[in-house]
């Protein structure tokens, strides 16, 4: 026996033996990249015999057996080295087993060529082993190689050790942190889709395990579908993880667990009607009526909605009870989210009494929640101080907005929004520009943009119209740059109905109405014409619009502009309150044109009760009556106009 192959039995001896460093030692002395050259002869002819099942070549350089033998003390000597710590070595020495075998047999391992040897078994370990070895070597970029190189080449695997290799690979790709370059395919169809990036990569291959599991080629592994939806998650694409779940077939998962990722994942693809009804039949007596995950996607929905907030209001009611005799956390939880739904609710009220009422039980609700967490939720502060925000309760919205901004460590956007917005409301804007630079100095460059606005708004409240401007100029820059910054597979802006347009279309409209104060109506012009091309069927475009042509006396194309915008939108309330200004302006005195006038008003007020412009102005129109009943009933109008204007915020605190 020549002494190589000696060698070889003696280091497996020893290293079964647990002698890992005494294996090594033997490892050590055969010479690998002399036998190398006779190695790739013999895994060549060989090879080429089998496929084309003839027996007219020469006898190769080496029998078969001893290639085996050498080739599984080279993957032995990586393992020992493995077990010493010594990966990277582990790694290089694991990688000769796989280029020899690659560049003897570049077609792949004939399908016959292992009968009678287990030369498979150790090229199966050797290309599993590889990728493991790297990242212990701490080799992010030479995992990757590896990993597609075990599942580019031939090496006629198992379909069972494919797909632990794709898994891994994908979970790697995940959360390692480690940036791939695209994979580069020698040969591909034009019309194959090449993944861009790492998460692109670990998604294809996570649909290609799941196709797997659908065609039972492999056993269902609810690993899978969990980091696919992590990952589709993070690219902003759940409406894809929908489409991946309605393809399981039945039987891989609880139909209530569908029904809720099902929900989950039309919710997050802005499809909110079908998430709600998804949850509605989880939610149904036949499958779990008192399901908490599914009642609290069910009221967040319906708090969205105020059409839905009645149903809020009774899922919120069944999620308390699901919860009572629960840890506190839930419970807060569930009293925060009936407060909100209540809140919602009390919009929708005609009458005052019950309206307050509402207003009363929501905020009752949300104080509840927060003694429960002893004011240390800042998620449940937020909710609390907008509730008092939004019922002109502002000292208190200050403090649970103060509390709720120390709590995070200013890293939240919407808690310094809805400071600066508080402050405004109580007319300190000095105070809420300065909470905004604050902001600013602590954001993150991406998030900035609400920020900007609420800055010109303020510098706009306060006359400083040359200074909004320059905000507003330095806020369009900005989403451009952006806009070109945001690379390849970037779905977020999308999947949030494309925030990013929406911003820079509001941007315009305010510019629109800064200008139209400075009565500079080319430049208001221009704007509305940009504002245009994002969006030709906004109301507030057309609003902007009209109220150009109110300021420069056009009162009737100024009311066709209104009347434009409530065909976009009927519940559009400036536009409700402009038509009835303007109707007011261009009409008579009789009784038809008061009906119609106060109809404008009284459907504005039914939208926005805290709308100080729609109070201002119906409490005019009784004043116009002159008698001494409408004279009282323009009192009380111009009392709460003048309290809701002292206390009104430069933008919605919502």
């Amino acid at each position: 026996m020549p002494k190589h192959e000696a060698r070889a039995l003696l280091g497996r001896y020893e290293y079964q033996k647990g002698n890992i460093e005494a294996a090594l030692h033997v490892f050590e002395g055969i010479d690998i990249a002399a036998l190398t050259p006779k190695i790739k002869n013999t895994l060549a002819r060989v090879g080429e015999r089998r496929r084309r099942r003839s027996q007219s070549f020469s006898t190769p350089p080496m029998s078969i057996n001893a290639v085996t033998l050498l080739l599984e003390a080279i993957l032995l000597k990586a393992k020992s080295l493995q077990d010493l710590g010594r990966f990277k070595e582990g790694a290089q020495s694991c990688q000769v087993i796989l280029d020899v075998v690659e560049s003897s047999l570049p077609d792949g391992l004939p399908q016959n060529f292992v009968a009678d040897c287990k030369l498979q078994e150790i090229v199966s370990k050797s290309v599993e082993l590889l990728p493991e070895l790297w990242k212990l070597a701490d080799c992010p970029h030479e995992a990757i190689l590896s990993y597609r190189r075990a599942l580019l080449h031939h090496w006629n695997l198992e379909v069972e050790t494919t797909a632990k290799i794709q898994k891994e690979f994908a979970v790697f790709l995940l959360y390692s942190g480690a940036e791939a370059s695209p994979p580069n395919f020698r040969s591909q169809m034009d019309s194959s889709f090449v993944p861009r990036n790492s998460l692109e990569e670990a998604i294809l291959l996570l649909m290609i395990l799941l196709r797997k599991v659908c065609l039972k080629r492999i056993q269902w592994d609810p690993s899978i579908l969990d980091h696919l939806s992590f990952a589709l998650s993070v690219s902003g694409d759940t409406r894809a993880l929908a489409s991946q779940v309605e393809e399981l077939l039945p039987g891989f998962m609880d139909r209530k667990e569908i029904f809720y990722k099902l929900a989950l994942c039309y919710y997050g693809a802005g499809e909110h009607s079908v998430a709600l009804n998804l949850l509605r039949r989880l939610l149904s007596k036949s499958e779990d009526p008192m399901c908490f995950p599914a009642l609290l996607l069910a009221l967040k929905i319906c708090g969205e909605n105020p059409s839905h907030a009645e149903e809020g209001v009774g899922f919120a009611l069944r999620a308390m009870q699901s919860v009572d005799g629960k840890c506190d956390h839930l419970k807060s939880t569930a009293a925060c989210l009936l407060g909100i739904s209540l809140s919602v609710h009390s919009k929708s009220a005609v009458a005052d009494y019950e309206r307050v009422k509402r207003q009363a039980e929501a905020l009752q609700a949300l104080e509840t929640a927060g003694r429960m967490t002893t004011m240390s939720d800042p998620i449940i502060l937020y909710h609390l101080s907008l509730e008092y925000a939004e019922q002109r309760k502002l000292d208190a919205a200050l403090d649970c907005a103060k509390q709720m901004l120390k709590l995070e460590g200013g890293s939240n956007i919407k808690s310094w929004l809805l400071l600066s917005r508080i402050l405004s409301a109580q007319k300190r804007f000095v105070d809420a520009e300065t909470i905004i630079e604050a902001a600013l100095d602590q954001s993150g460059k991406w998030e900035q943009g609400e920020l900007l606005r609420t800055k010109a708004k303020l510098q706009t409240a306060q006359g400083q119209f040359k200074n909004a401007i320059a905000t507003y100029t330095q806020l369009l820059a900005f989403l451009h740059v952006q806009s070109k910054s945001y690379g390849y597979g970037n779905k977020l802006l999308k999947s949030n109905g494309n925030f990013s347009g929406r911003l820079e279309l509001e941007i315009w409209h305010d510019l629109a109405y800064v200008y139209i104060n400075l009565s500079q109506w080319s430049d208001a012009e221009i704007c509305l014409s940009k504002a245009k091309a994002i969006n030709a069927y906004s109301a507030n475009r057309c609003h902007a619009t009209g109220v150009l042509y109110e300021t420069k006396g056009l009162y009737k194309e100024a009311l066709r502009a209104f009347s434009e915008a409530l065909d976009i939108d009927p519940s559009h309330v400036p536009s409700l309150i402009s038509t009835a200004v303007v109707l007011r302006r261009l009409g008579d005195r009789s009784n038809h044109l008061y009906t119609v006038v106060r109809s404008f008003l009284m459907n504005a007020l039914s939208l926005d009760r805290t709308n100080h412009s729609a109070w201002y102005n119906l409490g005019l129109l009784y004043e116009s009556q002159g008698t001494p009943s409408s004279s009282l009933e323009a009192a009380e109008c111009f009392e709460a106009a003048v309290f809701l204007e002292e206390s009104a915020p430069v933008e919605p605190f919502r």
